[in-house]
């Protein structure tokens, strides 16, 4: 493992521990953390697909120029 990606895993890690103990606080039942899980899910695929049609298209564009 390289060195430099040591923080940022150890702080991410961190970051999902804080925020699942915050999201437990609300005592959901279990239909409703998977409707809540599966809508975050569906939000970060959607930027993740955006933001690599744009690299990509940005790459295209490059090599035409």
């Amino acid at each position: 493992m390289n060195p430099d990606l040591l923080l940022p895993i150890v702080t991410t890690i961190a970051w999902l521990v804080l925020a699942c103990v915050g999201f437990a606080s609300y005592r959901l039942n279990w239909s409703q953390v998977l409707k809540i899980a599966l809508a975050w899910i569906a939000i970060f695929f959607g930027l993740f697909v955006v933001v690599e049609w744009f690299m990509i298209a940005k790459g295209a564009t490059s090599a035409l120029l």
